[in-house]
């Protein structure tokens, strides 16, 4: 059961943004500075793992793939889940979803679903590692799956789960000027969370990405920044 009332995340104001951190720089943000980075990886602290509980189950295990598209330079492919869903109903997320008794690991959900969801098939996709697992207030303890992704692939988005697909440049991502924290009153205490709005033209519509997909992104943004 759901202790959390409905609301739209767009109508709470920005508390801060985190002007004072540097951006990710362009030379650490291309396919092999990715591949050493998590071959070698840094001394560092995710910064969000845990939010606030507003769900009353027990944690399911998911796996969510990060897919780092390889063009002119690295974006990031995200889905926009449907309309009609009973849970997180036209938000911006990853590919992924629940982990299945047959899957063999992490990356085995995150390489399944991406698939399911979207049609990326997995002889595209180059795993590079995973970042610690986070655990959302809807109570699933989700492993991000990071990848890149070769150019070539065709997809098909799943209308029974998958509204839109698009991507987003990973400089734009990788700069905490675009990380909005907003917090808002509860009854029995506060909920935080980041936001991340893009829009690619003038004229399209704005991507609200936030929740729990912006506290992956804020801890890749530390993993690559540390």
């Amino acid at each position: 059961m759901s202790l959390l009332p409905s609301f739209d995340p767009r109508t709470v104001p920005v508390h801060s943004v985190d002007l004072h951190l540097d951006r990710v720089q362009p030379e650490h943000l291309t396919p092999e500075a990715l591949r050493l980075r998590f071959r070698a990886p840094p001394v560092w602290e995710p910064e969000s793992s845990v939010e606030r509980r507003f769900v009353d189950r027990a944690p399911a295990r998911a796996a969510v793939l990060v897919p780092l598209v390889m063009r002119d330079e690295l974006s990031l492919l995200l889905t926009q889940r449907g309309q009609h869903l009973s849970t997180h109903s036209g938000q911006i997320a990853f590919p992924g979803g629940r982990c299945d008794d047959t899957d063999t690991d992490a990356v085995h959900t995150a390489l399944r679903e991406a698939q399911e969801e979207v049609g990326l098939e997995a002889n595209f996709v180059e795993v590079l590692g995973t970042l610690p697992t986070y655990t959302t207030g809807s109570a699933y303890v989700i492993t991000p799956v990071v990848a890149l992704v070769r150019t070539g692939f065709e997809l098909q988005a799943n209308p029974d789960e998958v509204a839109d697909v698009f991507e987003v440049p990973l400089s734009f991502l990788m700069n905490p000027a675009h990380h909005r924290r907003h917090v808002m009153p509860m009854t029995d205490g506060e909920r935080q969370w980041l936001s991340m709005p893009w829009r690619g033209e003038p004229h399209t519509p704005e991507r609200y990405i936030w929740g729990a997909t912006a506290g992956m992104l804020r801890n890749l943004y530390r993993f690559l920044a540390a």
